[in-house]
């Protein structure tokens, strides 16, 4: 028996012409790597807690949740859309389903407009604060993708897009605007996440130079490594200043110490700057994530005790 190539979950049950579409959405949203979900999500989780000062209220938790899956597919649509002209010259992108015409542009621009109404009635679930500050994070998600044609620095963009959730999660939990350290855990996550970034772009940049996109590892060049040390220095301070300002406790500096062991770990088999470290460093960012995470989590479970 022949299994269908399929990987989006319940493509076999659909009737036989929509199968294929559907799969192409999947992947057209990025449904089949979680990398870049994960990546928005512990940040946000992050913020919830600290918000709440442990676990926050379900209903936010839910909406935020949902909300970064929903965003993050639909600037995975936006961008791809919008990087029709370049993904053909890359060898990673060539293969994806704009440019290999399983869907249309106009398949991929109504998809983006049902997950961000989708999101925008989550955040409808909260309150007139945060429904404010997500008319931001819409026009930072939909103009992300036009960066690297216009600017060099598309991955502090995208560290912009990804850190908005931060004071809309505080503003979801207490109803008042962001205070500070919520800006400051918005100042860490842009640092993080163009450190990150930049490993991925990383991976492509020959084949980006040669298309003519722009991104931080052309601008940084040879200076690449030891500007992404840098970054890195400062989002640790950032959290350092985070800890010592809100006085968290013993298992938020431990989260934050095995953070910095996989940050090394990323530093040494990156500076090869070959693609497939390059790539490898990019994906053990989610566990820096999910250290932090715990970090922040442990903090207030063992205040609880």
């Amino acid at each position: 028996m022949t299994t269908e190539p399929f990987r989006a979950p319940g493509a076999r049950w659909l009737p036989a012409a929509w199968r294929a579409r559907y799969d192409a959405a999947w992947r057209l949203m990025r449904a089949d790597r979680p990398i870049g979900w994960l990546l928005l999500l512990w940040p946000t989780l992050m913020a919830l807690w600290l918000a709440a000062e442990g676990w926050p209220p379900v209903g936010p938790l839910l909406v935020f949740v949902a909300g970064v899956w929903l965003t993050r597919s639909a600037g995975c649509v936006i961008n791809d859309y919008a990087d029709r002209w370049l993904d053909g010259q890359v060898r990673r992108t060539k293969a994806r389903p704009l440019v290999a015409g399983e869907l249309s542009g106009r398949f991929a621009l109504g998809l983006f407009a049902g997950l961000m109404l989708a999101a925008f009635g989550l955040v409808l679930l909260t309150n007139a604060k945060t429904v404010l500050l997500s008319g931001v994070a819409l026009l930072l998600a939909a103009a992300y993708p036009y960066m690297k044609r216009h600017t060099w620095l598309p991955q502090v963009w995208l560290g912009l897009a990804f850190s908005w959730g931060i004071p809309m999660a505080y503003t979801a939990v207490r109803d008042a605007w962001p205070p500070q350290e919520a800006w400051l855990l918005l100042i860490a996550n842009l640092l993080w996440t163009t450190a990150y970034d930049t490993w991925y772009a990383m991976v492509d940049r020959e084949d980006d130079r040669r298309a003519g996109a722009k991104s931080t590892a052309l601008l940084f060049g040879d200076l690449d490594i030891p500007i992404l040390a840098a970054l890195y220095v400062l989002f640790g301070l950032c959290l350092v200043l985070l800890g010592q300002r809100l006085q968290l406790g013993t298992g938020y500096w431990l989260g934050l110490a095995v953070a910095t062991g996989f940050v090394l770990r990323q530093l040494q088999r990156g500076r090869s700057r070959h693609p497939e470290d390059c790539f490898a460093a990019f994906l053990g960012n989610n566990a820096v994530g999910a250290a932090l995470f715990g970090g922040v989590a442990l903090h207030y479970f063992i205040a609880a005790g």
